[in-house]
């Protein structure tokens, strides 16, 4: 991180009033890369449909920048926001970000997914990137001039949030197979019982149980 502050390593997310000017905008950033004014580690132009799945338009990928050449944050980032936990962050639904990332109430306005995943609007066209910047000037500047609003979350804080979910997923399933190994346990205990107590009626049948005392 810089001395001032602000981090040179961000994912930013382009929301636009008009669809063309995402593939504007992707454009314009390899114009600023070419000009080493940034440097774009991953980039994709995306639409989310009505029922929250991603489709990316297009997509560029600088194959020198480490970790890139099988795929990069963005693609991730994208697989992650196009699927069930995306829906949950607000992707198609807007339901707010639950318990997944086990979040106090009040702090989920501060969870970077959630703000990349509210930006990434459903039946509108959003450019995201990775890229690497000397100041948030010249980005926030570009996509001004083609009415573009820019959510920019650093790199480490979307890594730590992919992390967490990740393992909150993991926990998730984990809880979930407990629950279900339960239910069959106690099924089966269940049907067990049921089943003696028909073995009971057919040695014993005319036993019945006795009329409790008045």
């Amino acid at each position: 991180m810089s001395t001032n502050g602000f981090n040179p390593e961000n994912v930013i997310v382009v929301g636009f009033a008009d669809d063309d000017r995402a593939y504007e905008a992707m454009t314009t950033l390899n114009e600023l890369a070419s000009q080493g004014q940034i440097a774009i580690a991953d980039a994709a132009v995306v639409i989310r449909d009505d029922a929250g799945h991603i489709d990316v338009k297009d997509q560029v990928a600088n194959d020198s920048w480490a970790g890139t050449t099988s795929g990069g944050l963005v693609g991730l980032l994208l697989g992650i926001l196009g699927g069930p936990l995306g829906i949950l962050l607000g992707g198609a639904t807007g339901l707010a970000v639950g318990s997944l990332f086990d979040l106090a109430d009040g702090e989920d306005a501060d969870s970077a997914l959630t703000e990349v995943s509210k930006t990434v609007k459903v039946g509108r066209t959003s450019l995201l990137a990775q890229v690497e910047e000397q100041s948030p000037e010249v980005v926030d500047a570009a996509m001004a001039q083609l009415s573009g609003t820019v959510v920019r979350r650093s790199v480490a804080d979307i890594e730590a949030e992919i992390a967490a979910a990740e393992d909150a997923q993991r926990e998730a399933k984990r809880k979930a197979r407990a629950e279900l190994r339960k239910a069959r346990h106690d099924k089966r205990q269940e049907d067990a019982h049921a089943k003696v107590e028909q073995l009971k009626a057919k040695l014993h049948p005319d036993r019945r149980a006795a009329a409790p005392s008045a």
